[in-house]
């Protein structure tokens, strides 16, 4: 299936611009080839490609509309790293596996501070497209961990951590539900304070196993144990 994105309204397709330029410049394709195109809503358009000039349209053939999105939805809430190639690599391999929404923390000892929220953006839909995803997930701006919290539901969030002396329950032991989201520190972790701070909010605080993951790697494993979830 050759997939790209564009906006479905009614039995309309417009190809994103990007998209186009990708289409004629760089694939070179040619009219009469059979393409797919997805809003990243649920909603996939299948057709043939019209090349006008620079211009790539289709001939629409059949619309699919609402298609189920990937359950149970994973939001990860996560400390950007000082190396942003590790977050993007993340970002890449946890859309791939199903991941709803990636929130970018900033806690006490997230050394960066700003992030091109919009290249993390098209990555994850470049990374939709490649996996076949109809659903895009949301990607979300760096807030501080004390306002992302305030419009969580502390029952269903959880916080990865490697505090030893504090107690985490095993990961398998989380109960099952529609919608979990996890907060992943940054490097050097959360501070015993922050983990304190989110045991008084009722969020539990879960083990990833005996070895230290870095930040992108715990994100990794979590959004991999959700999407065997998803496929059992």
């Amino acid at each position: 299936m050759k997939l790209f994105y564009g906006e479905i309204k009614g039995n309309q397709v417009l190809i994103n611009d990007e998209e186009q330029q990708h289409i004629v410049r760089v694939l070179r394709m040619k009219d009469g080839e059979e393409i797919h195109v997805t809003d990243g809503k649920g909603n996939l358009a299948s057709g043939t490609l019209i090349i006008e000039g620079k211009k790539a349209n289709m001939a629409v053939t059949g619309i699919k509309k609402q298609l189920p999105a990937f359950s149970p939805k994973l939001h990860i809430a996560i400390a950007p790293t000082k190396n942003i190639d590790r977050i993007e690599f993340f970002i890449e391999k946890a859309v791939e596996m199903g991941i709803s929404e990636i929130t970018l923390l900033q806690t006490e000892k997230t050394e960066r501070k700003n992030v091109n929220i919009d290249k993390l953006r098209k990555q994850a839909v470049s990374a939709s497209k490649q996996s076949l995803r109809f659903h895009f997930p949301v990607i979300n701006d760096l807030v501080k961990i004390q306002d992302f919290l305030k419009d969580t539901d502390h029952g269903t969030t959880f916080v990865a951590h490697c505090h030893e002396n504090l107690e985490r329950m095993d990961l398998n032991q989380i109960p099952a539900s529609e919608n979990i989201t996890f907060l992943i520190g940054p490097e050097g972790d959360f501070s015993e304070k922050e983990i304190l701070f989110l045991s008084d909010k009722n969020i539990r605080a879960v083990s990833l196993g005996h070895q230290r993951l870095r930040t992108e790697t715990a994100g990794i494993f979590v959004a991999a144990w959700n999407y065997s979830v998803m496929i059992d």
